[in-house]
This record gives structure tokens, C-alpha cells and sequence, in this order.
């Protein structure tokens, strides 16, 4: 009894100084972390945004003057009074309902085929690339990221006008096949680093190739797929080359063609072009803010495992 008694003050006295000790480390590891900023680098990218806010800033600022106050100054002066009716006239002038039902189409036809067939593809090169066909095959795609576009591009116009494809399919189907070869390269490097074990525990439950790639893989792609998506959507959204060569239908003009006509011989209409410019970058940055939440967690998903 009397052991146990003068046992149980020792253990109390123990367990205070583990905490008290873990409460010092504690602070020292913050102090360390504080000490360890690199604030000329945070310097820098404050810098280096500002390459992004001050464009904004200036896009913002000339879409709401007239361009008698463009003219006067250096362009970055707040306007007075501000000029709202620039924005009516862009939408008429671009017809923006209807180039904006182009545009999204396109967009979103473009990445779900993209995410669709770039990821199947890859998955069959990155299990099969010990084989020479298919290292051959990879090697062929990333080939073609050093083709330039002009290069291919009136041969192009000829083949989708003699197939039928100077619409919106055709553009969707080019999107698709001409985004292959960087989509390729981004998800093979991935998914050759998921471990086999997953897909070989699979099979043992009687799953098929398909099967796998649909309940295994593909959920395992979240980070690559918001990665894809994002570029493809960047690409389709904002193209202007593309689509000037293979639609021929005026209605059918996305919204980079629709822009095109503040574009004058002789001058250019910067205040209603600029109205116009926020209008059609409006729409990606609402897709961004409902978006990003799906996207960070498919990251955080996708690291995790």
C-alpha cells in the first residue's frame, strides 16, 4: 500500500512534465515555422500578382469610360461619370446569347470527351508500356505536342469541310483530338504511379478491365481530371484561331469570333470591346467559385490516396 502511494505522486509529476514539455515544443516548433518564412519570396509573388491585378484593373477601368475619356490621360484613371451603357451595346453588338450558347457548347462537349477518351487511353499505354507498341504509340502522341498548328491548319479546313465538321460537333471532335497528346503525357505519369496492388485485388473479385478503370481508376484521377478540365476549358472557351478556320456558319460563332468585330480597319473600339471582354470572362470565373471547392478536395482525395 505504502509502495502504491508514493508511486502515484511520481506518475502525477511525470505526466506534468511530459505536458509541459510537449507545450514547449509546441511553441517551439511555431517559433521555428515564423522563422522559417521565406519572406522575400512572399515579397516576390506579391510582386508577381500584381503582373494579374493590374491588366484586371485596366480592363475594368476602360470598359467603363467613353472614348473621349480613354483618350485623355494614361488610361488607368477611375472614370467619371461612369459609362454603364457600354455594356448593353456589347451584347447587342455581339449577339452574346447566342455566341455565349455557342461558346459553352463547345466547352463543355470538349471536356467531357476529353476526360472520357484521353484517360482510357492513357490508362491502356501507362499498364502496357513495357510492351514496344504501346511505348511507340506514347512516344507518337508526344510527337505531335512539337506540330505546330499552322502548319496543319489548311489541310484541316479542307478535310472538315469535305466531312461535314465545319459546325460545333467538328469543333468539339478536334478539341478532343488535338488536346490527346498533352492529356496523354499528364495522366500516364499519374496513373503509373498508383500501385497495381488496387487493380490486382480487383481482378481477384472477379472485376473486368472496364470494371476496374470505372470503380478503381478513374475515381483515383480526380486531381488529373480537374487538371485536364481546366486546361481544356481554358483552350475551348477562349480560342480564336480555330474556330475563324473551320466554322463557316455565322451563327455558329463562338464568342472570341463574335469580339472580332470592334476590330476595324482604321480603328478599334477599345471602351465596348473591353465591356464585351468582361462579359465573356464572366462565366469561367462563376464556374471557378462554385467549382474550386470539388476541385481542391479531388486534390486532397487524390493525394490521400
Amino acid at each position: 500500500m505504502t509502495t502504491a502511494t508514493n508511486v502515484a505522486p511520481q506518475l502525477e509529476q511525470d505526466v506534468d512534465a511530459l505536458t509541459t514539455s510537449n507545450r514547449r515544443r509546441r511553441v517551439s516548433d511555431r517559433s521555428d515555422d515564423t522563422r522559417k518564412t521565406n519572406w522575400w519570396a512572399t515579397a516576390l509573388i506579391a510582386v508577381c500578382s500584381l503582373t494579374v491585378l493590374i491588366p484586371l484593373y485596366l480592363a475594368v477601368v476602360v470598359a467603363l469610360k467613353t472614348p473621349a475619356q480613354l483618350s485623355e490621360g494614361t488610361g488607368f484613371e477611375w472614370p467619371n461619370p461612369i459609362r454603364w451603357e457600354n455594356f448593353p451595346e456589347a451584347w447587342e453588338r455581339t449577339n452574346f446569347p447566342q455566341a455565349l450558347a455557342n461558346t459553352a457548347l463547345i466547352t463543355v462537349g470538349a471536356v467531357v470527351f476529353t476526360l472520357l477518351t484521353s484517360s482510357i487511353v492513357a490508362y491502356a499505354i501507362a499498364r502496357n508500356i513495357h510492351r514496344p507498341f504501346f511505348k511507340g504509340v506514347f512516344f507518337y502522341f508526344l510527337a505531335a505536342l512539337f506540330i505546330p498548328f499552322p502548319i496543319i491548319m489548311l489541310p484541316l479546313v479542307k478535310q472538315t469541310a469535305i466531312l461535314g465538321l465545319d459546325n460545333q460537333a467538328g469543333m468539339i471532335i478536334l478539341y478532343t483530338i488535338y488536346g490527346l497528346s498533352l492529356n496523354i503525357f499528364i495522366y500516364t505519369a499519374y496513373i503509373r504511379s498508383i500501385p497495381i496492388e488496387l487493380e490486382e485485388a480487383a481482378r481477384m473479385d472477379g472485376a473486368s478491365t472496364w470494371r476496374v478503370f470505372w470503380s478503381v481508376i478513374f475515381p483515383l484521377l480526380m486531381p488529373m481530371n480537374a487538371t485536364v478540365g481546366i486546361l481544356t476549358c481554358a483552350w475551348a472557351w477562349n480560342d480564336f484561331i480555330m474556330p475563324l478556320v473551320v466554322l463557316t456558319d455565322p451563327s455558329a460563332r463562338t464568342l472570341p469570333l463574335a469580339q472580332y468585330v470592334f476590330q476595324g480597319q482604321f480603328n478599334t473600339d477599345y471602351t465596348v470591346a473591353f465591356a464585351s471582354y468582361l462579359m465573356a470572362m464572366a462565366p469561367l470565373l462563376i464556374v471557378y467559385i462554385f467549382s474550386q471547392r470539388w476541385v481542391i478536395s479531388g486534390v486532397t482525395r487524390g493525394s490521400i490516396k
